[in-house]
């Protein structure tokens, strides 16, 4: 057995043993590491704060599959070769021009002063409907602000910024945003305001996705059963979808409203690639399907192979996931402490496991390195109603997905997230990014988050500091 292995196996046993113990809100599962690294993820734990710190293959990739890897690598962060099916219609030319690194390109909202982003392109995911939820006839339920030549985009987004400043108990300012959204230029018939409803949504972490697609689904259950802590109005539920005719749990998305990573929707819905899940062009029926001399030509082949999709689901899963950074420091360690006094734990669960047998990709290929590992996401992969209002508006979007209602969100997995600087040169988080760092992130938690916010609210700035620092060290 190699000295990593060794170490691995020590470390998970001794989480297991010391995850029991909770002494007044001192910190459950710390334990103390050599060198200053603590495994993330079993076998996929890599060791990097680089800027592709998120995009490094695990260390089982090779042979064949490292050949895969590449390929779906590159087909993530450029597309197919040239943009050959790109649109006609879309609102990204690549998974990576909205995953940078595999990470989150900066939206938008934050990138320009109008929130169109450079040349109108948000890096933001715009849902429209009608108030009442059908679609309207000339828009899908994505609006896709870039068209290629010839093709009119379907409207732009636009973004007010919301200012109000609040106060610690201890006297340390602070101050929270929130967008208002607009849509213009519509090339179609314009939508009146008043019947027209629009969520938004930041790129999310491509961060374990291969572990999450592995987790054993009983022990989310389970989660959701024992997730009850009614002192602190915490109640997580499991959201379930039907996915290729199977009725199966969700993990995956801000409401866990997919049961895959929608490798293939991306392709499609995002981009415009067709495939052989969804191959009808996405603005099939609308106006400008009609548009550009050459259109007639491009619905008689699929624009992306099952096997590419594949390719893409592969290199996701086999990502590496970045190992915990200084955990034996003393500030990082009383930030630990400040994370289980708050109960941030009870949904930011810290330990899980996978399933024996590991994961299977969307064409069938097993992934058992995956399988039978003690993982450290800090989710329970649960919703939770967020949604109080804060500011007039809270996190409540109003948009159902699934069993998930609007004010219910699901658990963001904290691992990886405090490299997103290093990754993406940027810390503009929760689902529509409003949160510009990691304070006012806590600072949005309502509903069943309320209790924790509380808690560190009332903390002194010292104490306040360590979290944030604990967090910094995921």
């Amino acid at each position: 057995m190699s000295q990593k292995s060794s170490a691995y196996f020590l470390l998970t046993g001794l989480m297991l043993i010391f995850s029991s113990c909770d002494k007044e809100g001192i910190t459950e599962g710390y334990v103390e590491v050599k060198d200053g690294y603590a495994l993330s993820a079993g076998t996929s734990t890599i060791y990097s704060n680089s800027a592709y710190a998120y995009d490094t293959e695990a260390d089982w990739i090779s042979g064949s599959n490292k050949t895969r890897w590449n390929r779906g690598n590159t087909l993530y962060d450029d597309g197919p070769r040239d943009n050959a099916g790109l649109g006609p219609v879309y609102a990204g030319y690549s998974c990576g021009s909205c995953h940078n690194r595999t990470g989150r390109s900066i939206p938008a909202a934050w990138s320009d002063a109008e929130g169109s982003g450079k040349y109108g392109f948000s890096s933001m995911l715009v849902y429209v409907s009608r108030k009442n939820g059908k679609f309207f006839q000339d828009y899908g339920r994505v609006l896709h602000d870039q068209s290629i030549y010839g093709v009119e985009a379907e409207g732009k987004l636009k973004i007010t910024k919301n200012y109000r400043k609040f106060q610690f108990p201890d006297g340390e300012d602070y101050e929270l945003c929130w967008f208002s959204y607009k849509i213009t230029d519509w090339y179609a018939d314009s939508i009146a305001p008043e019947d027209l409803f629009c969520t938004v949504r930041i790129p999310l972490r491509h961060v374990g996705m291969g572990q999450m697609m592995s987790i054993d689904p009983h022990e989310i259950e389970q989660l959701a059963l024992r997730s009850n802590y009614p002192e602190y109005g915490i109640s997580g539920k499991c959201n379930y979808i039907t996915e290729r005719g199977v009725r199966q749990l969700g993990l995956s998305g801000n409401k866990a409203q997919h049961a895959d990573l929608t490798v293939e929707l991306g392709f499609s819905s995002d981009m415009g690639y067709t495939n052989s899940r969804y191959p009808e062009e996405i603005c099939r029926g609308q106006a400008q399907i009609n548009q550009g001399s050459m259109m007639g030509l491009l619905y008689d082949r699929l624009d992306a192979t099952t096997e590419d999709m594949e390719n893409v689901d592969l290199y996701m899963q086999a990502n590496g996931v970045p190992a915990r950074r200084n955990v034996n420091d003393s500030t990082v360690m009383r930030g630990e402490q400040m994370f289980y006094k708050a109960k941030c734990h009870l949904c930011h669960v810290t330990t899980l496991h996978t399933k024996v047998g590991g994961s299977t990709l969307l064409n069938g290929t097993r992934l058992p390195w995956l399988g039978g590992q003690t993982i450290h996401p800090y989710s329970d992969f649960l919703l939770h109603d967020m949604g109080s209002e804060i500011c007039g508006v809270g996190l409540n979007d109003n948009y159902q997905s699934g069993l998930a209602m609007g004010n219910e969100w699901r658990t963001t997995p904290l691992w990886g997230i405090g490299l997103q600087q290093v990754v993406n040169g940027h810390t503009y988080f929760l689902h529509d990014g409003r949160a510009r760092n990691f304070v006012e992130a806590i600072m949005w938690h309502g509903g069943e988050g309320e209790a924790s916010k509380n808690i560190f609210k009332n903390m002194n700035k010292r104490d306040r500091d360590a979290l944030v620092k604990f967090l910094q060290s995921l």
